[in-house]
């Protein structure tokens, strides 16, 4: 059941980081839904450890943050996350399509079987990144490219309420990139949102509001506000055309 008319994901002054080290503090932000949230800065500047705090995979250092009104990771079966390095499964005789049903697990539980519904999830999510093509090859037989989109008909496969995508575009060529935005754009007509890290101007274009890190918050709000040459100076210390 979505949250609708509420806002999905609220921080307030959230401080971020590992082991009481913080990272990011002083972030405050919150997304309705259909809404998109662009993370951009250096390496290390705390968009991932930003996404994996909204996941519940590590807890807030400070501050308070919600998730579908609850304390992150208490909805885990209506979030779905695509880490920057999704976990390594080409050692196993998986196949592709094997790897997008695993999105449908935390629905299933411990002892549910697959039905008519999460066999049209895993279809359509494959059809919408344009992997059916290769559904009954291995894993490992698969390009970057490839795995990276077979990774993100994971996450379509779950039908969250809201998607957490660290760096999706990734090793993706320029049709691997328009599939992203498309499938970034049908989601937040669905009512879902989506908090995005990237490097890439181009994705945060489209964003209601982009975080700009570098290990503390440079800027926040609307792109063609927050993405300012000075701005962009601050984060990462040059700027190319934009």
């Amino acid at each position: 059941m979505r949250v609708d008319g509420a806002h999905l994901i609220e921080m307030n002054d959230l401080a971020v980081g590992y082991d009481r080290h913080v990272v990011v503090d002083a972030v405050t932000a919150s997304l309705a839904p259909g809404q998109l949230m662009v993370l951009m800065g250096t390496n290390g500047s705390g968009k991932s450890t930003i996404l994996r705090t909204l996941a519940g995979l590590i807890e807030p250092v400070a501050g308070e943050c919600s998730v579908l009104g609850a304390w992150p990771g208490a909805n885990a079966a209506r979030v779905a996350y695509l880490p920057q390095h999704p976990a390594s499964l080409a050692t196993l005789p998986l196949r592709a399509r094997d790897v997008v049903s695993m999105g449908r697990y935390p629905l299933l539980g411990l002892l549910g079987r697959s039905g008519a519904a999460d066999r049209g999830a895993v279809e359509e999510a494959m059809t919408r990144m344009s992997v059916t093509v290769f559904k009954d090859k291995p894993l490992h037989a698969l390009s970057g490219g490839q795995q990276q989109r077979v990774h993100l008909a994971q996450v379509l496969s779950r039908r969250a309420d809201v998607l957490l995508l660290d760096e999706p575009t990734a090793g993706l060529d320029a049709q691997g990139r328009k599939a992203v935005a498309r499938m970034v754009e049908e989601e937040r007509e669905a009512g879902r949102c989506v908090v995005m890290a990237t490097h890439d101007l181009v994705d945060a274009e489209p964003a209601d509001t982009v975080l700009l890190l570098a290990h503390r918050l440079i800027a926040q709000g609307p792109p063609g506000d927050t993405l300012t040459d000075a701005n962009l100076r601050a984060c990462y210390g040059f700027t190319d055309r934009h």
